[in-house]
Protein backbone atom coordinates (compact mmCIF):
# COMPACT_ATOMS: atom_id res chain seq x y z
CA UNK A 1 0.00 0.00 0.00
CA UNK A 2 1.27 3.56 -1.12
CA UNK A 3 2.08 6.13 1.61
CA UNK A 4 -0.79 8.43 0.61
CA UNK A 5 -3.34 5.19 1.25
CA UNK A 6 -1.52 4.17 4.56
CA UNK A 7 -1.82 7.90 6.11
CA UNK A 8 -5.83 8.13 4.96
CA UNK A 9 -6.35 4.82 6.08
CA UNK A 10 -4.67 5.89 9.72
CA UNK A 11 -6.87 8.96 9.39
CA UNK A 12 -10.17 7.64 9.31
CA UNK A 13 -9.55 5.24 12.21
CA UNK A 14 -10.09 7.99 14.27
CA UNK A 15 -13.47 7.78 13.92
CA UNK A 16 -13.66 4.92 15.99
CA UNK A 17 -12.07 7.58 18.86
CA UNK A 18 -14.50 9.38 21.05
CA UNK A 19 -13.34 13.18 20.70
CA UNK A 20 -12.25 15.68 23.35
CA UNK A 21 -12.45 19.19 22.58
CA UNK A 22 -10.12 21.96 23.21
CA UNK A 23 -11.43 23.43 26.28
CA UNK A 24 -11.71 19.52 27.63
CA UNK A 25 -7.93 19.44 26.66
CA UNK A 26 -6.99 22.51 29.52
CA UNK A 27 -7.64 20.34 31.93
CA UNK A 28 -4.41 17.97 31.47
CA UNK A 29 -1.77 21.00 29.66
CA UNK A 30 1.04 18.86 31.39
CA UNK A 31 3.43 21.86 31.17
CA UNK A 32 6.20 20.82 33.42
CA UNK A 33 6.33 16.66 32.34
CA UNK A 34 8.68 14.23 31.90
CA UNK A 35 8.50 13.02 27.39
CA UNK A 36 9.27 9.58 25.97
CA UNK A 37 9.51 9.30 22.08
CA UNK A 38 9.33 6.54 20.09
CA UNK A 39 9.83 6.29 16.00
CA UNK A 40 7.34 3.71 14.31
CA UNK A 41 6.60 2.97 10.52
CA UNK A 42 3.20 3.49 9.55
CA UNK A 43 1.90 -0.54 9.35
CA UNK A 44 2.88 -0.61 12.92
CA UNK A 45 0.96 2.87 14.10
CA UNK A 46 -2.29 1.74 12.66
CA UNK A 47 -2.10 -1.52 14.91
CA UNK A 48 -1.27 1.19 17.99
CA UNK A 49 -4.16 2.87 17.33
CA UNK A 50 -6.77 -0.29 16.90
CA UNK A 51 -5.91 -1.37 20.07
CA UNK A 52 -5.77 2.20 21.93
CA UNK A 53 -9.43 3.01 20.58
CA UNK A 54 -10.98 1.98 23.80
CA UNK A 55 -8.72 3.97 26.02
CA UNK A 56 -8.09 7.23 24.59
CA UNK A 57 -10.11 9.99 23.22
CA UNK A 58 -8.96 12.28 20.21
CA UNK A 59 -8.91 15.31 20.14
CA UNK A 60 -10.73 17.50 17.31
CA UNK A 61 -10.69 20.89 16.49
CA UNK A 62 -13.14 22.31 13.80
CA UNK A 63 -14.51 18.73 12.94
CA UNK A 64 -10.40 17.82 12.22
CA UNK A 65 -8.87 14.85 14.32
CA UNK A 66 -5.51 14.62 12.48
CA UNK A 67 -4.76 18.50 12.48
CA UNK A 68 -1.56 20.65 10.46
CA UNK A 69 1.31 21.92 12.38
CA UNK A 70 3.46 24.54 10.98
CA UNK A 71 6.60 25.54 12.99
CA UNK A 72 9.23 27.58 12.36
CA UNK A 73 12.01 27.11 14.57
CA UNK A 74 14.75 29.77 15.87
CA UNK A 75 18.26 29.73 16.87
CA UNK A 76 22.09 31.52 16.65
CA UNK A 77 23.43 31.85 13.98
CA UNK A 78 26.00 29.44 14.56
CA UNK A 79 23.30 27.46 15.93
CA UNK A 80 24.34 26.79 19.45
CA UNK A 81 20.20 25.09 20.28
CA UNK A 82 21.31 22.63 17.61
CA UNK A 83 24.81 22.00 18.94
CA UNK A 84 23.55 21.72 22.23
CA UNK A 85 21.74 18.74 21.60
CA UNK A 86 24.24 17.44 18.96
CA UNK A 87 27.09 17.77 21.42
CA UNK A 88 24.99 15.63 24.08
CA UNK A 89 23.80 18.25 26.63
CA UNK A 90 21.32 17.19 28.69
CA UNK A 91 20.20 20.91 29.50
CA UNK A 92 18.91 22.50 26.38
CA UNK A 93 16.38 24.37 24.80
CA UNK A 94 14.62 25.09 21.69
CA UNK A 95 12.86 28.47 20.50
CA UNK A 96 9.80 27.86 17.81
CA UNK A 97 6.88 29.63 16.76
CA UNK A 98 4.17 27.24 16.01
CA UNK A 99 0.88 27.87 14.01
CA UNK A 100 -2.18 25.60 14.90
CA UNK A 101 -3.86 25.74 11.58
CA UNK A 102 -7.20 24.15 12.11
CA UNK A 103 -7.71 26.78 15.20
CA UNK A 104 -5.97 29.31 13.29
CA UNK A 105 -3.79 29.70 16.71
CA UNK A 106 -0.60 30.80 16.55
CA UNK A 107 2.28 31.08 19.76
CA UNK A 108 5.90 31.76 20.68
CA UNK A 109 6.96 28.80 22.35
CA UNK A 110 10.26 28.27 24.74
CA UNK A 111 10.92 24.45 25.39
CA UNK A 112 13.68 24.18 28.62
CA UNK A 113 14.94 20.53 29.44
CA UNK A 114 16.56 19.74 32.63
CA UNK A 115 19.01 17.62 33.39
CA UNK A 116 16.46 14.81 35.06
CA UNK A 117 14.42 14.66 31.36
CA UNK A 118 11.56 17.09 32.69
CA UNK A 119 10.59 19.44 30.44
CA UNK A 120 8.83 22.75 30.61
CA UNK A 121 7.03 25.02 28.26
CA UNK A 122 6.08 28.72 28.42
CA UNK A 123 4.85 30.76 25.80
CA UNK A 124 2.63 33.71 24.26
CA UNK A 125 -0.25 34.08 22.18
CA UNK A 126 1.10 36.07 18.68
CA UNK A 127 -0.39 36.85 15.56
CA UNK A 128 2.72 35.93 12.98
CA UNK A 129 5.08 33.47 12.37
CA UNK A 130 7.36 35.68 12.25
CA UNK A 131 8.96 35.91 15.63
CA UNK A 132 11.32 39.00 15.05
CA UNK A 133 8.51 41.25 14.58
CA UNK A 134 6.17 40.31 17.40
CA UNK A 135 5.65 43.19 20.13
CA UNK A 136 6.67 41.98 23.25
CA UNK A 137 8.51 39.04 22.19
CA UNK A 138 11.95 40.44 23.60
CA UNK A 139 10.26 40.74 27.28
CA UNK A 140 9.02 37.28 26.83
CA UNK A 141 12.17 35.39 25.71
CA UNK A 142 14.23 37.46 28.51
CA UNK A 143 12.11 36.12 31.16
CA UNK A 144 12.16 32.44 29.61
CA UNK A 145 14.85 32.20 27.20
CA UNK A 146 18.83 31.82 27.65
CA UNK A 147 18.76 34.10 24.29
CA UNK A 148 17.82 37.43 23.13
CA UNK A 149 15.38 38.00 20.03
CA UNK A 150 18.80 40.33 18.07
CA UNK A 151 20.49 36.53 18.96
CA UNK A 152 18.07 34.35 16.85
CA UNK A 153 17.39 33.79 13.35
CA UNK A 154 14.95 32.04 11.66
CA UNK A 155 16.26 28.25 10.77
CA UNK A 156 13.99 25.69 10.18
CA UNK A 157 10.55 25.61 9.30
CA UNK A 158 8.23 22.16 9.14
CA UNK A 159 4.72 20.83 8.42
CA UNK A 160 3.15 17.72 9.92
CA UNK A 161 -0.09 16.04 10.43
CA UNK A 162 -0.27 15.55 14.29
CA UNK A 163 -3.31 13.26 16.05
CA UNK A 164 -3.56 14.10 19.91
CA UNK A 165 -4.84 11.39 21.82
CA UNK A 166 -6.03 11.95 25.77
CA UNK A 167 -6.22 8.97 27.87
CA UNK A 168 -9.89 8.52 29.94
CA UNK A 169 -8.62 9.13 33.28
CA UNK A 170 -7.27 12.58 31.74
CA UNK A 171 -3.44 11.77 33.27
CA UNK A 172 -1.74 11.48 29.81
CA UNK A 173 -1.56 13.19 26.38
CA UNK A 174 -0.55 11.68 23.15
CA UNK A 175 0.92 12.60 20.19
CA UNK A 176 1.42 11.36 17.14
CA UNK A 177 2.99 13.27 14.29
CA UNK A 178 3.10 12.09 10.60
CA UNK A 179 3.60 13.13 6.94
CA UNK A 180 7.02 15.55 8.14
CA UNK A 181 8.29 17.76 5.77
CA UNK A 182 11.24 20.43 6.57
CA UNK A 183 12.71 23.12 4.85
CA UNK A 184 15.73 24.94 5.76
CA UNK A 185 15.47 28.66 5.86
CA UNK A 186 19.00 29.63 5.03
CA UNK A 187 19.91 27.41 2.09
CA UNK A 188 16.22 26.79 0.96
CA UNK A 189 16.68 22.63 1.01
CA UNK A 190 14.01 20.45 1.34
CA UNK A 191 13.54 17.24 2.78
CA UNK A 192 10.84 14.71 4.06
CA UNK A 193 9.97 12.15 6.29
CA UNK A 194 6.38 10.64 5.24
CA UNK A 195 6.57 7.20 5.89
CA UNK A 196 7.83 7.69 9.42
CA UNK A 197 5.25 8.21 12.78
CA UNK A 198 7.04 10.12 15.62
CA UNK A 199 5.16 8.89 18.87
CA UNK A 200 5.55 11.52 21.88
CA UNK A 201 4.00 10.16 25.50
CA UNK A 202 3.36 13.24 27.92
CA UNK A 203 2.65 13.00 31.64
CA UNK A 204 3.46 14.07 34.97
CA UNK A 205 5.59 11.76 37.01
CA UNK A 206 5.21 7.88 36.28
CA UNK A 207 1.57 7.11 35.74
CA UNK A 208 -0.01 3.87 34.34
CA UNK A 209 -0.07 3.87 30.95
CA UNK A 210 -1.82 1.76 28.38
CA UNK A 211 -0.51 2.96 25.58
CA UNK A 212 2.94 2.16 26.98
CA UNK A 213 2.10 -1.27 27.37
CA UNK A 214 1.03 -1.91 24.09
CA UNK A 215 4.02 -0.16 22.73
CA UNK A 216 6.36 -2.36 24.83
CA UNK A 217 3.76 -5.42 23.43
CA UNK A 218 4.51 -4.41 20.05
CA UNK A 219 8.37 -4.38 20.69
CA UNK A 220 8.59 -0.38 20.37
CA UNK A 221 11.29 0.95 22.56
CA UNK A 222 12.05 4.83 23.53
CA UNK A 223 13.93 6.51 21.04
CA UNK A 224 14.52 10.18 21.12
CA UNK A 225 13.95 12.14 18.23
CA UNK A 226 14.09 16.01 17.88
CA UNK A 227 12.06 17.37 14.53
CA UNK A 228 14.21 20.78 14.72
CA UNK A 229 17.67 18.33 15.15
CA UNK A 230 16.45 16.14 12.53
CA UNK A 231 15.04 18.75 9.79
CA UNK A 232 19.06 20.70 10.59
CA UNK A 233 20.46 17.50 9.79
CA UNK A 234 18.76 15.87 6.72
CA UNK A 235 18.63 19.68 4.66
CA UNK A 236 22.17 21.02 5.97
CA UNK A 237 25.20 18.05 4.93
CA UNK A 238 28.00 20.58 6.26
CA UNK A 239 26.66 20.50 9.92
CA UNK A 240 28.36 18.35 12.60
CA UNK A 241 25.59 15.49 12.72
CA UNK A 242 27.83 11.96 14.19
CA UNK A 243 25.14 11.76 17.25
CA UNK A 244 22.24 11.54 14.73
CA UNK A 245 23.84 9.24 12.43
CA UNK A 246 22.41 6.25 13.94
CA UNK A 247 18.75 8.12 13.98
CA UNK A 248 18.93 8.43 10.46
CA UNK A 249 19.65 5.37 9.22
CA UNK A 250 17.08 3.96 11.78
CA UNK A 251 14.63 6.57 10.27
CA UNK A 252 15.73 5.21 6.59
CA UNK A 253 15.09 1.83 7.28
CA UNK A 254 11.41 2.88 8.43
CA UNK A 255 10.79 4.67 5.29
CA UNK A 256 12.24 1.54 3.53
CA UNK A 257 10.03 -0.38 5.07
CA UNK A 258 7.00 1.10 4.43
CA UNK A 259 7.53 1.22 0.76
CA UNK A 260 8.45 5.03 0.90
CA UNK A 261 10.64 7.35 -1.70
CA UNK A 262 11.37 10.61 -0.02
CA UNK A 263 9.25 13.26 -1.54
CA UNK A 264 11.46 16.75 -2.01
CA UNK A 265 8.92 18.68 -4.05
CA UNK A 266 6.85 19.45 -0.63
CA UNK A 267 6.53 23.31 -0.72
CA UNK A 268 5.15 24.91 3.09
Amino acid sequence: MIIEETLKEITGMLDSFNPITLKEMSRIRLMNRTDTKYLLPLDTLAVLLKRAACDYHVQEVAGERNIVYHTVYLDTADKAMYLAHQNGRAVREKIRVRTYVSSNLTFLEVKNKNNKGRTDKQRIRVTTLDALSVEGADEFLSLHAWYTLPQLTPQLENRFQRITLVNRAMTERLTIDTDICFRNLINENFAALPGLAVVELKRDGRTPSPIRETLNELHVRPAGFSKYCMGCVLTDRELKQNRFKPKIRRARKMEAASENILNNDFIL
